[in-house]
């Protein structure tokens, strides 16, 4: 049997365009003379959609653009994701089209994910169905990763999903398909969305096992693709990479992804970026060059009394070497201005935080005034290892309509910058990737002032936080105890900021506000 692989991007809620798309890939498949073509989990709908699901005009409109699909497969068998109100709820389905009809729905039955909860309610699993004389398993989402022993008649497992991405998530994922398809001796074929939904980016990587677990057919990364699998043919394996280089390519793409498709399916046009001389406004900048076109980005340069020289002229070379348009609007009289005004509320005889986020919070009014005068939407440029301490102000450098990098920690940055330089012609000046870190706030200041390096912040954070692991642990694994201690606290007591962070792209397995939700107000671990 040849099986068509439609790997799509599809919209929330433009069940029009999404019906087309899905429409279209059925033609193709006819054209390659294929037998069975599949489409994604909610392909019809697009996902998440969180309370359109429990619309019943929406899943209605679902339903009709069905028909309109089963009514274009003569002569081919479909299964389509979508949304269908059942007597319980809203499930997450897959429909089995033949000869222009409907013939069933199969459901999910684990419902795992945050955005689902509330939303959908379970089903009862996968099911077998015999396709051109084909016996398949055909099952939905996560199911997959928790049913087991399917008949021995089964020839192929087809899969359809809605898998977002995460670093790191991609290696597990292909050993559990390689081990289901070796365990079950049976092909095995999935098939993901592609593209942003707002926080979420899928990364397509749609494909085919055969019966020894050897992947032999994976679409492309974060684009729409196209792909048969013959389950009579002998296919050579491929090779699925692992390095290190590989993985950073993979963030790169999934936050150019993210931030292209949050644009572009919200009908913005043009992005403003506030850009200090520093390694995450940079990296942040040229994410949206290479996303949207340079002559659709446009960056203010906002030095205060307390920004190096050589911080603005780094700034300056960055915008030139990605070609984008710049303003440089010099804040020094607009601070002292306020700080002069303030002095008879707030005192004037000690410089401490105050003063210091007086600028960031002008800086935003800045950018803020060039957002709605021009309708260029503000990018935040923050990272998770500032967002996980509280090294950030509230509406100040918080702000922003979209944040493309604030699920990378900051050693991350750098590898994605160094990423850039590689591919896109060292856009980045060295001595941006060479400065030390620091915010520019008071004279002299840098981030190890109260710091230790990055490299060893960031693996602390990468315990506490990806792998859940209590302080002593930590500890335990060699790291200073009253580092860890400071790092815990720090996390901690800034949950309020984050509370009030833009939507950010969700790059990680635990993502702020989505996997790893604290209580605002709490006393544990005081």
């Amino acid at each position: 049997m040849k099986i068509a692989i439609a790997q799509l991007n599809y919209t929330i809620g433009d069940i029009d365009g999404n019906t087309s798309k899905i429409i279209d890939a059925i033609q193709r498949a006819k054209a390659q003379r294929a037998d069975l073509v599949i489409f994604a989990e909610q392909a019809v709908s697009g996902t998440p959609a969180f309370d359109l699901l429990r619309k019943t005009t929406f899943l209605e409109l679902c339903e009709d653009a069905l028909v309109e699909i089963a009514s274009c497969c003569d002569g081919i068998a479909a299964i389509v994701g979508l949304p269908i109100l059942t007597s319980a709820g809203t499930i997450s389905a897959a429909a089995l089209i033949q000869d222009r009809k409907v013939l069933r729905y199969v459901g999910k039955k684990y419902i795992t994910a945050r955005r689902e909860m509330g939303f959908l309610v379970p089903s009862k699993g996968y099911e077998y169905a015999t396709i051109k004389g084909h016996k398949c398993a055909i099952i939905v989402g996560d199911d997959l990763s928790r049913e087991h022993d399917f008949d021995k008649s089964v020839e192929t497992i087809i899969s359809i999903n809605a898998r977002r991405y995460g670093k790191g998530t991609m290696t597990y994922r292909y050993e559990m398909l390689r081990n289901l398809a070796f365990v079950e001796d049976k092909n095995l074929v999935i098939v993901n969305q592609v593209g942003g939904s707002t926080e979420i980016v899928y990364d397509g990587t749609s494909g085919a096992l055969n019966k020894q677990g050897e992947p032999v057919l994976m679409l492309k990364n974060f684009e729409e693709d196209f792909g048969i699998f013959d389950t009579r043919a002998k296919s050579a394996p491929v090779q699925i990479p692992t390095s290190s280089s590989y993985r950073t390519r993979l963030i790169y793409e999934a936050a150019r992804c993210g931030l292209r498709d949050f644009f572009r399916k919200n009908g913005y046009a043009k992005a403003s970026i506030g850009l200090s001389g520093g390694i995450d406004s940079a990296v942040v900048a040229a994410i949206a060059v290479d996303a949207l076109g340079a002559e659709n980005v446009h960056a203010l340069l906002m030095p205060s009394p307390f920004s190096s020289d050589e911080s603005v002229e780094d700034a300056k070379l960055l915008a030139g070497n990605l070609g984008i348009s710049y303003n440089v609007i010099p804040i020094s009289e607009i601070y002292t201005s306020v700080v002069n005004t303030l002095k008879p509320v707030i005192g004037g005889t000690e410089f401490d935080s105050t003063e210091e986020n007086i600028q960031t919070r002008i800086r935003t009014v800045l950018l803020m005034a060039l957002q709605n005068k021009t309708g260029h939407v503000l990018l935040n440029s923050s990272n998770k290892s500032e967002n996980a301490l509280g090294l950030c102000t509230l509406y100040g450098d918080t702000a922003g309509a979209f944040s493309p990098t604030g699920d990378l920690y900051k050693s991350e940055m750098y590898d994605v910058a160094r990423y850039i330089n590689r591919t896109m012609g060292d856009p980045i000046p060295e001595s941006i990737l060479t400065k030390e870190p620091s915010s520019e706030l008071h004279p002299g200041q840098k981030d190890s002032d109260i710091l230790p390096p990055y490299e060893v912040v960031d693996a602390i954070l990468f315990r506490m936080i990806e792998e859940g692991q209590h302080r002593e642990e930590i500890v335990n694994a060699g790291f200073d105890s009253e580092v860890v201690e400071k790092i815990h606290s720090m996390i901690m007591r800034n949950e309020k900021k984050r509370y009030q962070f833009p939507p950010v792209l969700r790059l990680s397995s635990c993502s702020f506000g989505h996997e790893r939700l604290m209580p605002l107000t709490n006393k544990y671990g005081d």
